[in-house]
């Protein structure tokens, strides 16, 4: 577990951009399964979170087509809430950050952490934006 003063600022990062913080399994079931589309962005502390992941989600936001519901987990931190949001993306590996789209809680698209680390943020957000203006 990583220290509360120390992940704040990242925890704060998205969640001035509009993401609901989910912290617990139930509010991750909850969230996904919520009519519509969802976003989840799995947080961490590491620097391809800061430099591409958390700025391409927000970035990704600034689309005509975008989800009903933007939701954020910290990995480390909230590790109900991550642990039930990685159930649900199976088959999908666990890794830290990553990026889901759902649909009507149906996982619809997955940017994993090596779709992340290297990328420039204008690039994954483009990739989202491609999913939200196919399932949104």
């Amino acid at each position: 577990m990583y220290p509360a003063e120390l992940v704040k600022p990242m925890r704060d990062d998205l969640a001035s951009a509009g993401f609901e913080e989910l912290h617990t399994a139930g509010a991750v079931e909850n969230a996904i399964n919520k009519p519509g589309t969802t976003l989840v962005v799995v947080n961490s502390v590491c620097g391809c979170a800061a430099a591409n992941a958390r700025p391409a989600a927000k970035l990704s936001l600034h689309n005509a087509k975008r989800p009903d519901h933007a939701v954020t987990v910290f990995a480390g931190v909230d590790v109900e809430a991550v642990n039930a949001a990685r159930d649900l993306m199976v088959p999908f590996p666990p890794s830290s950050p990553s990026i889901a789209l759902f649909k009507d809680g149906e996982l619809v698209h997955m940017i994993e952490r090596h779709h992340i680390e290297g990328r420039p943020a204008e690039l994954i957000a483009e990739n989202l934006i491609g999913a939200y203006d196919q399932f949104c």
